[in-house]
């Protein structure tokens, strides 16, 4: 058996649960078998970081080109920021999500995702992919 058609790799991590199965649903559908992990844990710690990454997806790291072009034809591209055209954004999440969750976590005690947008790092402005 060749070990390399066999290894299970990791491809990505996603902050929400819906998210994760929108992906994992999508190559389903494309017959690309894959596996979600850390569904439950993130429900009950909703933060993300390197100790706690998210909701796993699995697949085999034959299929990683091929998933990589099913996710990418759907995926909005952002070249550059709308209000000062710089080319150096990234995809991160938003500051103002950031608070609202701290804010809701200490007065309620309620569990916020955090909303993930495009920031300039010249302007410092936050945009979605369609603004």
């Amino acid at each position: 058996m060749d070990e390399g058609n066999d290894k299970i790799i990791v491809f990505d991590a996603y902050d929400t649960v819906v998210a994760a199965n929108l992906v994992k649903t999508k190559l389903d559908a494309f017959g690309i078998p894959c596996f979600l992990t850390d569904e439950n844990f993130v429900a009950l710690y909703p933060i993300r970081n390197e100790v706690f990454p998210g909701i796993r997806l699995h697949i085999f790291e034959k299929d990683h080109i091929q998933v990589k072009e099913i996710l990418q034809a759907e995926a909005p591209v952002v070249h550059s920021c709308p209000g000062c055209q710089s080319l150096d954004i990234v995809y991160e999440p938003s500051r103002k999500s950031i608070a609202a969750y701290v804010i809701a976590e200490i007065l309620v005690g309620l569990f916020l995702p955090v909303k993930k947008v495009y920031r300039c790092q010249n302007c410092k402005r936050e945009f979605d992919a369609l603004a």
